[in-house]
């Protein structure tokens, strides 16, 4: 305390903000979806990389493979991909067994291209109840103690991939995904993403 009125007050405003050291931010190796194909080949995934899209709230890139039979069947009536996701969510239904159309694509896999691993996780995990999932990482997090000590735990628990990213873009397989899990009953979400993803299928074809 000065002992003047008003003389602390002026110091307090005289004193300048130190800025933090500042971080740079991680950069992608490349493109999202460039960097999704080139993680799909890396964990031998077989089907049409997807561009990226925003689903059940997550940035997901989907792998998947086209069913030609059920395709040219659903050519034959007439039957376009259903994207009406109240809709489709009926057609998982026991009474509408046998009367809507089949799926014509298989959902292979996910694939979230992030950052940082918490963003991936959050993104890959709610499609395991589906797929395979695996996250995309840039090999500068790979190499942090954070990604060992918290990352790798986590994704073994919950069975997913990681891929790692330099530029090119070129990848490098670090954790394989769950190789065996039971699958899922069909349900009306999952309808829903087979839907999404046949119209994407046919809308990258043309």
């Amino acid at each position: 305390m000065t002992g003047i009125p008003g003389r602390a007050a002026a110091a307090v405003d005289n004193l300048t903000a130190v800025p933090s050291p500042l971080v740079p931010p991680v950069e992608l190796a490349a493109e999202v979806d460039e960097l999704a194909a080139a993680a799909a080949r890396g964990l031998g995934w077989q089907g049409v990389v997807l561009p990226e899209m925003k689903l059940l709230g997550r940035r997901i890139n989907l792998v998947a493979q086209l069913l030609p039979d059920v395709h040219a069947e659903r050519i034959c009536l007439g039957q376009e991909p259903e994207v009406d996701r109240a809709t489709v969510s009926t057609w998982a239904w026991s009474e509408f067994a046998g009367r809507v159309p089949e799926p014509a694509v298989r959902i292979v896999g996910a694939l979230a291209v992030a950052r940082h691993w918490r963003t991936g996780l959050v993104n890959a995990v709610p499609f395991l109840r589906w797929c395979d999932a695996a996250m995309v990482l840039p090999m500068s997090v790979v190499l942090t103690n954070d990604y060992l000590v918290n990352c790798l735990p986590r994704a073994r628990a919950y069975g997913v991939g990681i891929v790692s990213s330099v530029p090119g873009p070129e990848v490098d397989l670090d954790l394989p995904g769950r190789a065996e899990r039971a699958p899922a009953a069909v349900d009306g979400t999952q309808r829903w993403l087979t839907e999404l993803a046949y119209e994407q299928i046919l809308a990258t074809a043309s």
